[in-house]
């Protein structure tokens, strides 16, 4: 998988108070481009923080209805991926690395 292809497939590291829970059990979550597939997550996880990768769960987020100036307005939908790694192996997601 070519850098280009990692960078469009993993959008950015989901941070949240659950996301920061799973982190301290080898899990860690990322939010990717809506039609990537869990076999294109694990490879490109695997080859931009070089750690292996157990297994990966995907979700879809639907956005939610939110109200703008007494106008209906939609938050962006996400998908989203939960990816645990092997034992021992860590990621840093405030700088990027393993």
């Amino acid at each position: 998988m070519s850098g280009e292809r990692i960078l469009s497939v993993l959008r950015a590291p989901h941070v949240s108070e659950k996301s920061t829970r799973l982190s301290e059990h080898n899990q860690y979550v990322f939010t990717v481009a809506p039609g990537a597939t869990k076999a294109d997550v694990k490879s490109a996880v695997e080859k931009m923080f070089d750690v292996s990768v157990v297994s990966v769960n995907m979700a879809n987020v639907k956005g939610k209805l939110k109200m703008c100036r007494f106008k209906p307005g939609r938050k962006a939908s996400v998908r989203k991926a939960y990816v645990r790694l092997a034992e021992g192996q860590s990621i840093d997601v405030a700088a990027g690395r393993a």
